[in-house]
């Protein structure tokens, strides 16, 4: 079994999860809670449960909503090249999207991604240069606009900046993937048409325990 810890820390609130996963042959069972499930003692408030074998389904169901999420994915090969296709439905606000990627090597992806029923529809191109280096980009037909990414890996940690052009969001990002120490994720937002373009800070961490 194993259990992942979870802090979440704003401006404005802070919040902590936890998540327990056993493994039942190739499929893994798990239960994630929010600190809503203990505030105020014992609760299902922030209770998710879900069964699924990695890379062909998972199936959520939030327990307070009673709600399902069901997600199946496959990988075929086109010319002898990787697609990733992925179909998800979520039965409480009767909203369903499939996603498609598509490898050309191991520099280059292009993905797409569209829920049914309306113009929220997103096409991205992903370039990796030298292995550590990634250039994205991506059109929202939704939004009729462009987002573009970059980000670098040095060593355990991870560079990103992200610029959304619909609202004139940035995104900065700084993150760390340690087998020893956890993980965390340290970003700062701010919108630059705004006057006062005081950003908000978000500091996010994790620890893995085997039990």
């Amino acid at each position: 079994m194993k259990a992942s810890l979870k802090g979440r820390y704003a401006n404005e609130k802070n919040t902590a999860g936890a998540t327990l996963v056993v493994n039942a042959g190739d499929v893994k069972l798990r239960a994630s809670m929010s600190d809503a499930t203990f505030v105020d003692g014992p609760s299902l408030n922030g209770l998710t449960l879900a069964v699924g074998k990695p890379g062909f389904f998972i199936v959520d169901y939030d327990v307070p909503k009673k709600d399902f999420r069901f997600q199946f994915m496959n990988t075929v090969r086109v010319a002898e090249m990787p697609l990733e296709l992925t179909y998800s439905h979520s039965r409480g606000d009767n909203r369903t999207a499939v996603e498609g990627a598509f490898m050309f090597d191991s520099a280059n992806t292009v993905s797409a991604n569209y829920v049914l029923g309306t113009r929220n529809c997103k096409l991205k191109y992903s370039y990796v240069h030298g292995g550590d280096t990634t250039f994205e980009q991506c059109y929202d037909w939704g939004k009729m606009a462009w987002d573009f990414a970059i980000s670098r890996r040095v060593y355990d940690d991870v560079f990103k900046a992200t610029y959304q052009t619909s609202n004139s969001d940035l995104a900065l990002e700084w993150s760390r993937n340690s087998k020893f120490n956890g993980t965390f994720k340290i970003s700062a937002y701010m919108n630059l048409a705004e006057e006062s373009k005081n950003p908000k800070i978000i500091a996010e961490s994790s620890w893995d325990l085997e039990i």
